[in-house]
């Protein structure tokens, strides 16, 4: 049973819960049997109208819409309505948001000098002997109970702020890949200078609380990790994680680069050599991000496209496009004469001729030679493709432990500005894979580039979505200098959930929502992104990939939006959307005004969805702090978990404060370093003193509910445009129908960091003053399910039609 679809303007909405009273309704319209009268049609609309007469008028007394329509009606002549400037707000979130980021980007940079400053004065030494916390042995104890090497007592205890998890927040971790030895010279030296990242990372923590991990990953192969936690290995006994794979290290180390892959399939690859081969590839696609572009040759006396649709051009290295790539390599086999000539050849014309559609890198360009010898040096071509520019670099993998040939594929490589490297046997491919990226750093070592880059959305451990800032760090020595040589990377990572907390979601009204997205298209954040599934404990989708903005604003067809927002521009756009709610169960038909703009210092781009009607509108009430407060206070009232009414995460004496809290010690006036949105403050007073007449109303009906024959009433609640809820129970809590409604397992029925409730969402699109009754998709035939009423409160001011409050 539902009111006209005609769309409104309200501000707010509230809803009466009810059991519904089964009735077998087939006995309504047909006979039964042959002697039996049908029920006149005429009958059974009584009958209905009835029903819907009841039903709304209990629905009109005990959710106390009239007594709240009446209250804001009051106040109408003491508000002020405004339209929202969609340009404007859009642009101070991205100041907002460029100010959070930049915070990262500082904390970052504090590491890069304290770790270029600590190898500058350090002295390598050969014989270094060097204890230190080893991520994976601290704690660990051998058979006399006597702790193990480069183990040792490691105190940790668990911290909310990094998920519950045991860490120590005064020292950092040491993590060593399993297939490298953790007492190496090399390794030993760098953990040994790079202790001075200690101190830094606590003074950055205290500095910006809201950080949480910080780390650095060394070329060498170690990772440092603050704070500290125990690292635990597979059921295999293995860690096989290498900082150097990550993408935030191989953004921050090369810059985009053009690849073109050459695998040798002649006939003197076969057996092993073919499947080191194809473990080399693999681990080439490793190293390749997003802005990346590269294709695959296979190669003996003729030409073999690993994916032949793709031949002559290059992809971009997302996920999706190295996944299908991999699943090509075992296609490959080893046959005939190869001719190498022919394939060099050909990578040069590929990647001469897509750097001039100018979708390619601007920066590097490499071809990947993959192949167990050459019988020439293959000079012509390289005279003719590459020299004396050189802007092509050549890297030859030998595969196999024969040396015949490796003396030409030294020389191809140092004659074209690449690095050669031989490879014997499987356990030897991905650090020697990894050499070549030392190669391709050396520009910007030498130019001393400390770009901060940022990594698309993409889900860590924890099954949280982040985004990672990073930065090269570079040696300094004098001797080095021109050598060009990296050090490592530092990082830290930043969960999307931070940047949900600098978006007003009450400036966006019922169905606006803000999202951003990356300088390839991917999503930041959206409210349509969906990376987890699962209703009880949340994993990670199986196939999740980054996930385009074209993707969820699908009615876009041309990409006007995501192309202008990529491109970094700033503007406007419009169009009509349906959108999905209730798990994708309903649909809403709405008329969406997009404003983008770019995020400063990132490659970032934030857009904000704003829908015609009431949603480009808001009201500004007065009301006195005292009374304000007074009525914010009362038992019955709650405030939105995920909303930011004031930042209780930025230092550690506030990470025990409700928002309620917060917001009373932030009007005292005596805690000068909490940071709170006055504005929001101001507007979430006004609501609870215009609805603070309900408690009253609804516990008259609580005191008098055993005269009356409402028996099915459970409860009564509403949501102001402030994310401010009252509750009110009619029945003992263990006697609810649905033991989870307006909690936080029902996220779609309470107020969220990206959404409004669904029932305020549907009642926002009614005729104020009319319900909405649904029932849920899942009720069945069951006895036990329930009726949600809900309602609009508008607050009307000539043509200006906001919506207050929900019930």
């Amino acid at each position: 049973m539902q009111a006209d679809q005609r769309p409104v303007s309200p501000r707010g909405a509230w809803c009466a819960r009810r059991v519904l009273v089964c009735l077998t309704l087939s006995s309504w319209v047909t006979g039964v049997g042959g002697s039996h009268q049908t029920i006149p049609p005429s009958v059974v609309k009584l009958w209905a109208s009835a029903f819907g007469g009841e039903m709304k008028s209990i629905s009109a007394k005990y959710s106390g819409s009239q007594l709240l329509q009446k209250k804001y009606k009051e106040f109408e002549r003491a508000v002020r309505v405004e339209e929202i400037n969609g340009l404007q707000l859009v642009k101070r979130l991205a100041e907002d948001m460029e100010e959070m980021f930049d915070k990262k980007a500082q904390a970052m940079k504090r590491l890069v000098d304290a770790a270029e400053e600590a190898h500058l004065q350090h002295e390598e030494d050969p014989d270094l002997q060097y204890e230190y916390f080893n991520a994976v042995l601290i704690n660990e104890v051998d058979k006399e109970n006597n702790s193990v090497e480069l183990g040792g007592r490691f105190l940790l205890q668990s911290n909310d702020h990094f998920n519950n998890l045991p860490v120590n927040l005064s020292l950092s971790v040491v993590q060593v890949p399993t297939n490298m030895y953790n007492k190496d010279s090399a390794i030993v030296n760098g953990v040994y200078w790079s202790e001075a990242l200690n101190k830094v990372f606590v003074d950055n923590f205290e500095k910006d609380p809201s950080l949480i991990w910080q780390y650095f990953g060394s070329a060498k192969g170690f990772f440092r990790q603050y704070p500290g936690i125990k690292w635990k290995p597979d059921e295999h006994g293995v860690i096989a994680f290498d900082c150097r794979n990550r993408k935030w290290y191989i953004q921050a180390a090369t810059s985009p680069k053009d690849v073109v892959i050459l695998v040798d399939v002649s006939g003197s690859m076969k057996g092993l050599r073919l499947t080191i081969a194809r473990q080399t590839v693999s681990s080439i696609l490793d190293t390749l991000g997003d802005d990346d572009f590269f294709n695959i040759i296979a190669y003996n006396e003729e030409l073999h496209y690993v994916e032949p649709c793709l031949n002559g051009t290059l992809v971009q290295a997302d996920v999706t496009n190295k996944d299908h790539f991999r699943l090509h390599l075992d296609k490959l086999f080893a046959k005939g004469i190869g001719m190498l000539d022919v394939a060099l050849t050909e990578a040069f014309n590929l990647l001469s001729d897509f750097n001039q559609t100018g979708r390619g890198s601007e920066c590097s360009q490499a071809i990947m030679l993959v192949t167990d010898g050459a019988v020439d040096t293959y000079d012509a071509v390289f005279a003719k493709y590459n020299w004396p520019d050189r802007k092509v670099r050549i890297f030859p993998y030998l595969i196999g432990r024969e040396s015949a040939f490796a003396d030409n594929l030294k020389w191809m490589a140092c004659a074209n500005k690449g690095y050669f490297t031989q490879i014997s046997t499987l356990a030897d491919v991905q650090e020697n894979v990894m050499e070549y990226l030392h190669v391709l750093s050396r520009p910007k070592v030498i130019d001393q580039e400390h770009d901060t880059v940022w990594t698309e959305a993409y889900i860590d451990n924890t099954v949280m979505l982040m985004t990672t800032v990073a930065m090269p760090v570079f040696s300094t020595k004098n001797e080095t200098k021109n050598r060009g040589i990296l050090l490592g990377v530092v990082g830290t990572d930043v969960p999307v959930s931070e940047l949900l907390k600098t978006i007003p979601k009450y400036k966006l009204g019922i169905h606006g929502y803000a999202f951003a997205i990356t300088n390839n298209g991917y999503i930041l954040t959206h409210p349509d992104l969906r990376p987890l599934y699962g209703d009880g404990k949340k994993r990670r989708k199986p196939s999740y990939s980054s996930v385009d903005l074209s993707e969820v604003e699908w009615e876009d067809r041309d990409d006007t939006l995501r192309n202008a927002m990529v491109n970094r521009k700033t503007g406007i756009f419009s169009m009509e959307v349906k959108k999905t709610v209730d798990k994708g169960k309903r649909v809403l038909v709405l008329h969406n005004d997009y404003y983008y703009t770019d995020i400063k210092g990132t490659p970032f781009s934030l857009g904000v969805a704003l829908s015609r009607g009431h949603g480009k509108f808001f009201f500004r009430g007065n009301v006195t702090v005292e009374e304000g407060l007074h009525d914010l206070e009362h038992p019955d009232v709650e405030l939105a978990d995920e909303w930011t009414y004031c930042n209780t995460d930025e230092y550690p004496e506030h990470r025990y404060l409700s928002q309620i809290e917060a917001i009373k010690l932030y009007l005292s006036g005596h805690e000068p370093l909490l940071q709170c949105d006055k504005e929001l403050i101001q507007e979430v007073l006004f609501d609870a003193v215009v609805t603070a007449p309900l408690e009253a109303y609804w516990t008259s009906l609580v005191l008098n509910k055993s005269e009356n024959s409402d028996k099915g009433v459970e409860i009564a609640y509403l949501g102001s445009r402030t994310g401010l809820s009252r509750i009110n129970l009619f029945v003992v809590p263990d006697e609810l129908t649905n033991q989870d409604f307006l909690t936080a397992e029902d996220k779609e029925g309470v107020f969220n960091a990206d959404h409004f409730p669904l029932w305020y969402k549907r009642a926002a699109e009614q005729v104020p003053g009319t319900f909405v009754y649904s029932l849920p998709f899942n009720s069945g035939s069951e006895n036990k399910s329930v009726v949600l009423a809900s309602t609009a409160i508008q607050l009307l001011d000539e043509r200006k039609s906001p919506i207050a409050a929900g019930e």
